[in-house]
């Protein structure tokens, strides 16, 4: 059976495209969740409702970037198991990534309610846009748990062969969503509220889906032993999803600095502090639909990695990630010239505002994704080391975009040039990140695993 395995003998390419399509489509249905939420608002409620999904973004991002933590933590851990023909140990770790996720769920719902005014202040909310904030919030976080568990166990099923059901059960739950904003914020007038309940009941349905496909493993028997928590396969989990989950957080850090940016340099300039902030949150969220087709190419490149990674069939690791490279670079171009051809019809989509509101999108837009085009081989660089077992190089590699480089860069160019220095720090940051990038994997290739795998890439233009 071991040797049957299609993760080691099936065609790389065919692998690729079954287990990253329904992965990006998992990743997108996330992003839809709150460009769903984005769209209503900003065509009922008007920017200050559009700013204040913004502030709140940054606790979305959390949410997912447990939800990464432990499930391509536990998925990769599985994986590296299975291959090696531990499947006990294996189950070990799946089982303990399952109750991980749903308990950081209900602890992080709970911390939010607490903490509520002062988080959103933290978060760089103008006084203006915190009643907006605050009843958006005060729902989402009950649904926390589900959005934990939802975003996690995607990757738990499809390290369990079953890509296709995390697509299935991400959909059904947007479905909802959609539905449901168009009823409650349309229909009923609940406004920033009602946005909130049809994102929480939308998540809900998924997250309970995905439990229930869960307890029907495939490759495992799963049994509640396997759900007591332990600090031995919990924490191997955690160390393997460190470099995801530091990627995700990194976003919220960043999401935060901006806000408090744009507020203050903002309130400097013609603009306001409100345009500058809704108008980003705007940006930010169309550009995670490019990211999340990005990570879920690198996600579904994940379980042939570790696997054969286990199994020593580096040649295969080797060709897998050069595919994987080769299928980012034209989904990277065709999102480098879309963002920078129709990036005013994109944010009229997200309702009308007046002049200095388009005028201040339609710049941000060009410049903060103007680096779409080569970014995308630092997010499956950083996936594929921790999909072979070498965390740290890959948890060094996510931050490196985010935090290493963009958080001193803003605030050096806001400091110089103030609003015009924040639109221009993230294609900076991302052109550094790309060198840090391709240094590593120069590295990697002279490493006694794969300096002996040659000729892989002009193998693939042959064939």
């Amino acid at each position: 059976m071991v040797q049957n395995n299609p993760l080691r003998t099936e065609k790389i390419s065919k692998l690729i495209i079954r287990f990253a399509v329904p992965s990006i489509i998992a990743m997108l249905i996330v992003a839809f969740y709150n460009i769903v939420d984005q769209l209503f608002i900003g065509n009922i409620i008007g920017p200050l409702g559009n700013a204040a999904t913004n502030i709140v973004f940054p606790l979305t991002n959390a949410c997912l970037a447990l939800g990464l933590c432990f499930g391509v933590g536990g998925a990769s851990a599985f994986n590296l198991k299975q291959g090696e023909g531990d499947s006990e140990t294996a189950t070990y770790y799946f089982g303990n990534a399952i109750s991980v996720l749903i308990i950081s769920g209900v602890v992080m719902g709970i911390l939010t309610e607490i903490f509520m005014d002062p988080v959103l202040r933290i978060f760089g909310s103008p006084e203006t846009v915190l009643p907006y904030a605050r009843d958006y919030t005060r729902i989402l976080a009950i649904g926390f748990p589900f959005t934990i568990l939802g975003g996690g166990s995607g990757h738990l099923l499809r390290a369990d062969g079953r890509p296709n059901l995390t697509m299935a059960c991400n959909l059904t739950g947007c479905i909802i969503n959609i539905g449901l904003d168009a009823w409650f914020i349309a229909g009923l007038g609940w406004g920033m509220k009602g946005a909130a309940i049809a994102t929480v009941i939308g998540q809900a349905v998924s997250g309970i889906l995905c439990l229930y496909f869960l307890s029907r493993c495939k490759t495992i028997r799963l049994r509640f032993r396997h759900l007591i928590p332990r600090a031995k396969y919990a924490g191997k989990d955690c160390k393997l999803g460190l470099a995801p989950m530091l990627n995700q957080l990194s976003l919220m850090v960043v999401q935060i600095v901006v806000n408090n940016t744009l507020n203050t340099c903002g309130a400097e300039s013609i603009y306001g502090p409100e345009i500058p902030i809704a108008a980003a949150g705007i940006v930010s969220k169309v550009g995670s639909i490019f990211f999340s087709v990005i990570i879920g190419l690198g996600q579904g490149n994940q379980p042939i990695a570790s696997y054969n990674y286990g199994a020593k069939n580096y040649r295969r690791v080797k060709e897998s990630f050069i595919r994987v490279l080769l299928f980012g670079l034209i989904i990277a171009i065709a999102g480098f010239l879309v963002f920078q051809i129709f990036p005013t019809q994109i944010l009229e989509l997200f309702g009308k505002g007046n002049e200095l509101y388009i005028q201040f999108g339609t710049l941000y837009f060009r410049r903060y994704l103007f680096m779409t085009w080569i970014f995308f081989v630092q997010p499956i660089t950083s996936n594929t080391f921790t999909a072979i077992g070498k965390p740290l190089k890959g948890i060094f590699l996510s931050l490196t975009r985010q935090v290493i480089y963009f958080i001193p860069i803003i605030l050096i160019f806001s400091g110089l040039w103030g609003i015009e220095g924040v639109m221009f720090a993230q294609p900076a940051a991302d052109v550094l990140s790309v060198i840090t990038t391709f240094i590593m994997i120069g590295r990697e290739a002279r490493t006694e695993e794969f300096r002996d795998e040659k000729g892989v890439l002009k193998e693939i233009f042959g064939k």
